[in-house]
């Protein structure tokens, strides 16, 4: 796992430095300050910066017609996303349960319909792919796609088994240059994520102790069938042959996010699970505990239960110097009473959190101000991680640049996952072996 090169230029020691605050105020999307203002912010005598007259929003590519195969849940909320981006048309729609087909049908009324996806692929105006469909159903549409030569947005985890994951990363590896293959890692690809890395990789938090994160949301998984031969099909997260359970299909995204956020791959994983509410025919317990554990004696803790939706959705990055909680896609730091002053505080947004001051961390701040908007006005983002990830699919493809969200931070997120669920599963700890991660 490379760190990106804009984030490795600003070390530790540069961010410390007084002359450095220019080069941070620049990688965060600020207007440059010199050295002399950075010793004027430190107590505060130095005015909030103004917009950049020199700011340009980058100009969007050239449309890129999609077809999307897999309409479930999280299907329709992908072609809800898509319709938020001028340039990804949706003119391709596959499912094999003509119920789910008609229904998305109407959030992309002029997409053709399929019910087998190898007459999508072979519709020539389709130049690239979403794959929404269950985990264990990946690895040949997957394959079909790239060999199709689309360009190819996978959900994750890349597969149910080791077996498949490997395969579908190994076709992805093997990929020309200008053919985009990209997981769905949606916070790999988030604007707000990225913020955060900044602050997190140039050492802002101080030394990293642990990283807890949460999905917990009241609702059963289970989807009413209008008979029982569908019913199987409908529920396939509640079977283990089919599933990953809730650390697997769920947790992958942020356990992914602290693996990014360390630049390491995990060690071991530990799991526990029972089901303490929805007590029917499901193999895949509703309420899970995951241990991951990175060198250096570091661990983060994924806690899900769908038997309680107190504390929502949530991650959270403990430092010697600050602690960062992202949440609902707005990120704070709290600062710990000993840490240095770095400077750029004083510009920054304070909100209240838990009894605590958090400073307020907002992406896109440059193009906050270009727009005549202070950075407070932008606190609370309504768009979700997902529709960042597809709008970025859509500018690798334009661009030909790899996404964040590549083959290899795929396939490593999935086998993590992998190994994980089986943790929860069995209720033990499992030494990870370096060479599951290898393609």
């Amino acid at each position: 796992m490379n760190t990106p090169p804009s984030v490795a230029d600003v070390n530790r020691r540069d961010f410390m430095k007084a002359g450095s605050f220019a080069a941070l105020m620049a990688a965060l999307g600020g207007v440059p300050v010199t050295g002399e203002e950075a010793a004027k912010a430190a107590d505060g005598s130095l005015p909030p910066p103004k917009a950049d007259p020199n700011y340009k929003e980058k100009p969007l590519g050239p449309p890129v017609p999609i077809g999307v195969i897999g309409l479930g849940v999280q299907g329709r909320d992908i072609l809800t996303n898509l319709a938020k981006l001028p340039n990804a048309p949706v003119v391709g729609l596959c499912d094999n349960y003509k119920s789910s087909l008609k229904r998305a049908s109407e959030a992309a009324p002029k997409a053709e319909r399929y019910d087998d996806f190898r007459a999508l692929l072979e519709n020539p105006q389709v130049k690239a792919v979403v794959i929404a469909t269950p985990t264990h159903l990946h690895k040949d549409i997957t394959l079909a796609a790239l060999q199709a030569g689309k360009h190819v947005y996978l959900e994750t985890p890349l597969a149910h088994s080791l077996e498949d994951a490997r395969a579908i990363a190994q076709a992805a590896k093997a990929l020309p240059a200008q053919q985009i293959f990209q997981a769905g890692l949606a916070f790999r690809e988030n604007p707000q994520h990225h913020h955060v890395l900044k602050f997190f990789r140039t050492g802002a938090c101080g030394k990293t102790a642990a990283a807890n994160s949460q999905f917990n949301k009241k609702q059963s998984w289970r989807r009413a069938s209008p008979n029982p031969e569908r019913e199987r099909a409908l529920n396939w997260r509640l079977y283990r042959e089919t599933s990953l359970g809730l650390v697997g299909e769920i947790g992958i995204n942020p356990i992914d996010c602290t693996s990014w956020f360390l630049n390491a791959l995990p060690t071991a994983v530990s799991g526990f699970g029972s089901t303490v509410l929805w007590q029917d025919d499901r193999q895949t317990p509703d309420t899970i505990h995951a241990i991951v554990e990175y060198p250096g004696g570091i661990r983060q803790v994924f806690a899900s239960t769908l038997a309680s939706s107190f504390g929502g959705e949530q991650q959270t990055f403990f430092g010697s110097d600050a602690s960062i909680l992202i949440r609902d896609n707005r990120a704070w730091m709290f600062k710990e009473a000993d840490s240095p002053l770095l400077g750029w505080e004083v510009y920054a947004r304070k909100d209240d959190i838990l009894n605590e001051q958090g400073i307020a961390l907002v992406a896109n701040a440059t193009k906050i101000l270009a727009q005549g908007k202070k950075p407070a006005e932008a606190a609370s983002d309504t768009d979700s991680p997902l529709k960042y990830a597809l709008e970025k699919f859509v500018e690798h493809i334009n661009d030909g640049t790899a996404p964040t969200a590549g083959w290899q931070a795929g396939f490593e997120a999935t086998v993590t996952a992998i190994k994980a669920n089986e943790a929860v599963a069995q209720n033990t700890r499992i030494t990870l072996d370096p060479a599951w991660f290898v393609v």
